[in-house]
């Protein structure tokens, strides 16, 4: 999993590319880490090339998004494909989060 991170402004554009599965969440969350620490603005999760994500993937979207809610910041998640907006549909995550 490879995870890009670009911030202009008030805006983190986060691009998520491969399988959000169980091995790759562990260095992902690490590399949320400092995305939690400063969720003042606008965080933007682009699935646009990420082929899964699995309970623990989840995990670290539902912490990103209650560090941004507390810090008065937001998370959209953008272009999730077909199978892993049915993942979101069956968690309630399609409630959680505003989904582009």
């Amino acid at each position: 999993m490879e995870v890009i991170i670009n911030k202009v402004d008030s805006v983190t554009t986060v691009r998520l590319v491969g399988r959000l599965d169980t091995p790759a969440s562990q260095d992902v969350a690490q590399q949320f880490e400092p995305l939690m620490a400063d969720a003042k603005g606008t965080t933007v999760l682009d699935c646009t090339e990420m082929s899964y994500i699995s309970s623990s993937g989840l995990r670290i979207f539902l912490s990103l998004r209650k560090a941004a809610a507390s810090q008065g910041g937001k998370v959209i998640v953008k272009n999730i494909s077909d199978d892993i907006r049915q993942v979101f549909m069956m968690t309630g995550f399609l409630n959680l989060f505003e989904i582009e």
